[in-house]
């Protein structure tokens, strides 16, 4: 019983591995749903100071007109937008729409080059 035995690599350098547009796409949307997930409590705390008076509405201008504010709020729009256009894409896989590869490669290009050009869009009229 002679087994070959293969030399196995010790660690995963990611940095090596080519992903392809849907592996890159997918992992972009599990950063955004993260990052939508762990800034939650800010925006709830935003909608508070929106909708609890006057005072609090002019606090909330005071926070939201400074830029680094603006550039999280830019973030989180990015997020919101890529994690909803590459929802979709995961629906119409889910009933069998895109499946072959060709098809999932054009719709992760598609799910970028919607959810970027909205965010310059919507970010610029924030700003």
């Amino acid at each position: 019983m002679d087994r070959v035995v293969r030399k196995r690599p010790k660690y995963l350098n990611l940095f090596q591995i080519k992903l392809p547009i849907a592996g890159f796409a997918s992992i972009l949307h599990r950063i955004s749903g993260f990052g939508l997930f762990l800034m939650l409590p800010f925006l709830i705390w935003l909608l508070e100071l929106s909708l609890g008076s006057r005072e609090s509405f002019e606090s909330l201008q005071a926070i939201v007109s400074h830029p680094l504010a603006k550039l999280l709020l830019i973030g989180l729009l990015w997020a919101f937008l890529h994690h909803f256009c590459m929802g979709i894409r995961i629906l119409l896989i889910d009933i069998h729409v895109g499946v072959d590869k060709a098809q999932a490669s054009n719709s992760a290009k598609m799910v970028l080059a919607v959810s970027l050009p909205m965010t310059l869009i919507l970010g610029a009229k924030l700003w």
